[in-house]
């Protein structure tokens, strides 16, 4: 508890000039001017909420939950020091499972367990329900990555396929210059495989239509040979749209997902084409998390209120952004509805845009942007509902160009809860914001992120709590393997990070999660999420590996760009998810036990130094990699460069891992804090290095006295009494600073 109190010390009296200066008083709350402005003069306009109603409602809403969001946070750090007590009393006996797990259930880590129930949410847009399909999680601070993200709904196959190493450069089709014919050739045979597999004529191979006829509504394919063959499932083929001059596109639905084929024998790609056609548009990102939280740089009022101005931007359908992209100015908006004919003459329109979440920040973090009648922060999370709700009733209301949710709800993922006590607090926050609102009950949902290992080892309780409300699960090794790691730190030193994702607790809590939603009702009903792929520039390895997630069971899964969701979705069309549903609600349930499997090293005096020096510099060049960025550039989550130059997406995720393993090796004496120090050092040259081509980036080396060397320093050495091992209050803390 004295930590915690510490740390949020720090957060009261560590405050940027701007909101010293700016700060105004309204119904007991101190109020950033870029909050209050935002709020004022966009957020309301054309809501029936009166400013006096929001702030005043508002201050009820923080007082009655920041009083219960600071005793779960002193829950946490209780169960913490008892866990810790527990380790520290047997360090010197064997680790006794059954034992461990009783005492787990005895001070209320473990939660007595659920009987049977199923979820019983309402209203859902069939892209959460029903369709299985990539997902995108993208800073929403950042106006063009967030409209990128909300337009990835459809992408060009051709393009995916031909930008990268999805395509081999062998026999002359490197893709250097412009256009390479031999490329595209390979493209064009990968397409036409796609289309072989997914949509199969009765007779024939794509590779040898000449072209498409109708007969009696019927799509027909001319082949070279001078037959005609139509498809095997005719229901397939669905509808077309002809956007003249000679350019027609051809809509087909396989699993639920829609892709066009696009021909236009006026076009230079079609013109070359046996069938004229130009490319295959794909549906791709089918729902697209817009995110206040891990992929953010967000401390204070000023950047709170770009975070709410864009979420209201995508909500209203009116966000714009103009840049400039080789030369050229380019303005982004979002894009319209597609509209098609179908095979009977009736119009079909599908949506042009992924269907939006927005991830709210966790319970832990407070920000100087609002402050209560006492001076103190207000927990950010709950600001995070009242803003994010209020917004997405213009989508409600019909008050915005587009309409995100068809049913009337807003989908909000929720981080970093510890168990089911706090899941119910995420619901009764949202249940007071509604009322305040004049919200119908339970419009607002809940997408569980099984990130801590007190969620996963209680998920189906925590389920329950949000049975009416519940509309996502997911896994990830990120966050996950940091709680991991810190929730048995006086458990012994853990193994090398790269041997944790194959270390039996990963593979069951992987597979527990999906045997719970499924336990509970998911199918057909919310999302099962698996992870990130990490590297975005290594597709080609994407391709090949990441069908183990549809297969898993999962009906949607994160990729790190619009590129990736549109091969990815060919995944989705080689597998239908609900089958493999149905499968493995057949096998054996994940053990329990197996999840509880510390990954403690069992003898940690065989690692070499050579080994061990290895690690620690991976560590710390990953942790700078991401810090620097953070601190000095305000990016919460970029493509860094790993040790060996490979570009892997970090976010504090990534950072809470690496950091905590060095602090578990730095407290179990395998390491030492001059090691540390002089290891920062040297990868932080290696980091400016790999900047090199960024004029905006401050190099750390050869002075290492600036604030993100020194946070990076902290985040190891100081990560074993950071609340739940998280980044977040030395990320912040440096953040602020830098900014005043």
């Amino acid at each position: 508890m004295k930590i915690l109190s510490k740390i949020q010390s720090l957060f009261f009296k560590t405050k940027s000039k701007s909101f010293e200066q700016d700060n105004k008083s309204v119904c007991g709350l101190e109020i950033s001017t870029h909050i209050k402005n935002v709020l004022e003069n966009e957020i309301l306009p054309g809501l029936d909420i009166s400013v006096d109603h929001f702030w005043s409602s508002f201050e009820n809403v923080v007082s009655e939950f920041a009083p219960r969001n600071k005793a779960l946070l002193e829950k946490r750090e209780q169960i913490q020091s008892l866990i810790d007590k527990w380790h520290l009393d047997r360090k010197n006996e064997p680790h006794n499972h059954e034992e461990y797990r009783s005492f787990l259930e005895e001070i209320g880590y473990i939660v007595p367990r659920s009987g049977d129930f199923t979820i019983s949410t309402q209203n859902v847009d069939p892209e959460i329900k029903t369709i299985a399909g990539p997902q995108l999680v993208v800073p929403v601070m950042n106006a063009r990555f967030a409209l990128n993200a909300a337009n990835a709904r459809w992408g060009s196959l051709y393009d995916a396929l031909y930008g990268t190493d999805m395509i081999s450069d062998e026999n002359g089709a490197k893709k250097e210059g412009g256009y390479n014919p031999i490329r595209g050739e390979k493209v064009i045979a990968f397409a036409k495989q796609f289309l072989d597999e997914t949509i199969p004529l009765e007779n024939g191979s794509y590779s040898n239509v000449i072209g498409f006829d109708f007969i009696d509504s019927n799509l027909i394919a001319k082949l070279t040979d001078g037959s005609t063959s139509s498809l095997k499932d005719t229901d397939q083929y669905i509808g077309y749209v002809n956007n003249g001059n000679e350019s027609i596109g051809l809509l087909y639905k396989n699993n639920n997902l829609h892709f066009e084929i696009q021909i236009d024998r006026l076009h230079p790609i079609g013109e070359t084409d046996l069938a004229g056609i130009k490319d295959i548009l794909i549906e791709s990102a089918i729902t697209t998390i817009q995110d206040c939280e891990d992929s953010v740089a967000a401390v204070d009022g000023e950047d709170k209120a770009a975070i709410y101005r864009n979420w209201l931007g995508l909500m209203k359908g009116d966000l714009k952004d103009t840049f400039l992209k080789n030369g050229s100015s380019l303005t982004r908006e979002l894009n319209p509805d597609r509209n098609y004919i179908s095979k009977n003459g009736s119009n079909i329109t599908l949506p042009g845009r992924s269907t939006m979440l927005v991830r709210n920040v966790g319970h832990l973090m407070t920000n100087p942007g609002v402050k209560d009648k006492d001076g103190n922060e207000v927990p950010e999370g709950i600001m995070d509902a009242m803003f994010t709700i209020c917004i997405a009733k213009h989508d409600l209301e019909g008050k915005g160009k587009y309409k995100n949710s068809k049913t009337g709800s807003v989908y909000i993922v929720k981080p970093k809860m510890h168990g089911p006590d706090e899941v119910k607090f995420t619901c009764d926050l949202f249940a007071a914001v509604e009322k305040v609102l004049n919200l119908e009950h339970n419009t607002v949902k809940i997408g569980i992120m099984d990130e801590e290992r007190r969620t996963t080892v209680n998920l189906k309780e925590c389920i329950e709590v949000a049975q009416e409300r519940v509309i996502f699960i997911n896994t990830g090794f990120l966050d996950r393997t940091g709680d991991e790691i810190h929730t048995s730190m006086e458990a012994g030193p853990m193994i090398p990070k790269g041997d944790i994702k194959l270390h039996n607790w990963i593979a069951s809590y992987e597979d527990w999660n999906v045997d719970v939603g499924l336990e509970t009702g998911f199918k057909g009903r919310a999302q099962i999420g698996k992870g990130m792929w990490p590297a975005p520039d290594e597709m080609l390895g994407m391709y090949e590996s990441k069908t183990v997630h549809p297969k898993a069971g999962a009906n949607c899964a994160w990729v790190p760009s619009p590129t990736a969701a549109s091969l990815h979705a060919i995944h989705y069309h080689q597998i239908l998810v609900s089958d493999e549903q149905t499968r493995i609600q057949s096998r054996e349930k994940a053990d329990l036990n197996s999840i509880l499997d510390i990954p403690v090293h069992t003898k940690p005096e065989e690692m070499s130094q050579s080994q061990i020096q290895s690690e620690l510099e991976n560590n710390c060049q990953g942790i700078l990699g991401y810090v620097v960025r953070w601190v000095d550039q305000g990016v919460g989550c970029s493509k860094v460069p790993d040790i060996n130059n490979v570009g892997l997406m970090e976010d504090r995720a990534t950072c809470r891992i690496s950091s905590q393993h060095i602090a578990n090796w730095l407290h179990h004496g395998l390491i030492n804090e001059s090691q540390i120090i002089e290891a920062m050092k040297k990868m932080a040259a290696i980091v400016d290095s790999q900047n090199s081509g960024d004029i905006e980036y401050m190099n750390m080396s050869p002075d290492y006295d600036g604030l993100a060397f020194k946070a990076s320093c902290d985040l190891a050495i100081k990560g074993r009494v950071q609340p739940s091992g998280y980044t977040e209050p030395i990320l912040h803390e440096t953040r602020l600073k830098f900014k005043a």
